[in-house]
């Protein structure tokens, strides 16, 4: 089967389009005949080696961890998945990857793909929705009536954290540049801050939740923007800045779950149009190098995904 790979750790020049073996299935796996795989800026990371702590990442690699296809095979021991059936989710982060023709994954990190979902939707949806839910729907709930301080709205997280939110009853404030403005109040943002131009800590006051996908100083003045009781909630952010932090806020990490329920919950509500995955470019497998040049800008809307079959 054809891959994207890395053999060591490196820049775009170790990211290789090759050969890989076709995998076999245990007895808890799920053969995976992949449609479509997004790319996410993680992706970049693993192949920099920049999430060596995950574990032992053995080389070499294939790459990607979203995805939706059909199920080839599956192992002796998996019972409520057939061949032909289509499935989505998110791969094990220290197993090979999903930028492939065929995909290797654990029966409990997948569910049946919604048929009113596209293959591209889909693997749209995996990584950055889960971690939208995980920091608005389970570490720091939003509610009608809260302000919500979104940063990095245009991006893959950020999109669907201000679809949730405003869903949810919320007032949503982003961060985005003056060109991704119009794109973000599409997505359900009632106020756009231009942080280029603005200083956002002083423009996005009194907020009951702000969630930091940027880490490094804008995680520091986030905690300004916050009203007593608030919570700065924060997603694999860049490093944390060391210093005092507001005794009257709760600043907390949201831990990003996959698994079979996650996935069901993403389904429901991307079905329900909670969640509206927008695809801002597609490429084919082999030209996937240029899927992850467009990524590491970091000024790309919504998602890209990989089309493989």
């Amino acid at each position: 089967m054809k891959a994207v790979l890395i053999r060591a750790f490196g820049g775009p020049e170790v990211l290789e389009y090759a050969d890989a073996p076709e995998p076999m299935p245990g007895p808890s796996d799920v053969v995976v005949e992949v449609h479509a795989a997004s790319v996410n800026p993680v992706d970049c990371k693993m192949r920099d080696g920049q999430v060596r702590h995950y574990g032992d990442i053995k080389l070499p690699r294939i790459l990607g961890r979203d995805f939706s296809g059909v199920v080839a095979a599956v192992g002796a021991g998996i019972s409520d998945l057939r061949p032909g059936e289509a499935v989505f989710g998110i791969a094990d982060r220290l197993r090979d990857g999903t930028h492939a023709e065929t995909h290797l994954v654990d029966a409990g990190l997948l569910a049946k793909k919604p048929r009113a979902l596209s293959h591209i939707s889909a693997a749209a949806l995996g990584v950055a929705a889960a971690s939208a839910l995980a920091a608005l729907e389970t570490t720091a709930p939003v509610k009608g009536g809260d302000r919500v301080l979104v940063h990095a709205g245009a991006g893959g997280v950020g999109h669907y954290a201000i679809q949730y939110a405003r869903k949810k009853g919320a007032h949503v404030i982003t961060t985005a540049r003056a060109e991704n403005h119009d794109f973000v109040k599409a997505m359900g943002a009632q106020e756009a801050i231009d942080y280029t131009a603005v200083d956002f800590a002083a423009a996005a006051k009194d907020c009951d939740v702000v969630l930091d996908t940027l880490g490094g100083e804008a995680h520091a003045r986030s905690m300004a923007c916050l009203k007593p009781g608030g919570t700065l909630v924060y997603l694999n952010a860049a490093p944390l800045p060391k210093g005092p932090m507001r005794g009257d806020i709760r600043v907390v990490n949201a831990p990003v779950k996959g698994g079979r329920a996650a996935l069901e919950r993403i389904g429901q509500l991307a079905v329900e149009g909670a969640l509206k995955p927008h695809v801002s470019a597609t490429f084919p497998l082999e030209r996937a190098a240029e899927a992850y040049a467009m990524i590491a800008t970091g000024r790309t809307r919504g998602k890209i995904v990989l089309t493989v079959r």
